[in-house]
């Protein structure tokens, strides 16, 4: 099974000083962050596009899986290697693997996919985009309830995009 997330984005991959949690928050600030030493953060804002909500400071962010480690799991990645998984957990290669939220609604989220749970409807078009291209990008399954979800959100989606990078 994968890690869980609590711990996935702890590590500095890209050898900058920061870990994949601190390289999320600064790359999607809205309003940047102090870097202190040892690339601690404070102040700085965010916004959460699930629900549409401005946060103050580093620590009121979560930092969401776009895909929940679970449901990569259940699409295909129970068979990955150990360092497969922890690229995935650490991605910085795509701008939507891992993304900035509140914590309320990464909690209501969870470990769900679109069938059971979608971000406030004007944000659904993008969601569904970046849902199926991070899918695309790591080699990820689809399941039926999945499908059906995603192709009854999309029809309201016509200008959507799928843009991605595959994952090495």
């Amino acid at each position: 099974m994968l890690a869980t997330s609590g711990s996935c984005t702890r590590k500095d991959d890209d050898k900058n000083g920061c870990t994949a949690r601190n390289d999320v928050l600064i790359a999607e600030a809205i309003e940047a962050p102090t870097i202190g030493s040892g690339c601690s953060l404070t102040g700085g804002v965010w916004h959460s596009y699930y629900d549409d909500v401005l946060i103050q400071g580093p620590s009121g962010v979560d930092i969401d899986h776009l895909i929940p480690v679970a449901e990569v799991h259940d699409s295909g990645g129970y068979g990955w290697t150990t360092e497969r998984r922890r690229r995935y957990a650490n991605d910085l290669g795509s701008d939507v693997t891992l993304v900035g939220v509140s914590a309320r609604s990464n909690r209501q989220k969870s470990d769900q996919d679109p069938a059971t749970w979608m971000p406030m409807a004007q944000v659904h078009c993008r969601y569904l985009g970046e849902w199926v291209a991070t899918k695309h990008r790591w080699g990820l399954a689809i399941d039926p309830a999945e499908r059906e979800a995603l192709l009854r959100y999309a029809a309201s989606c016509p200008n959507v995009r799928i843009v991605y990078e595959p994952a090495l």
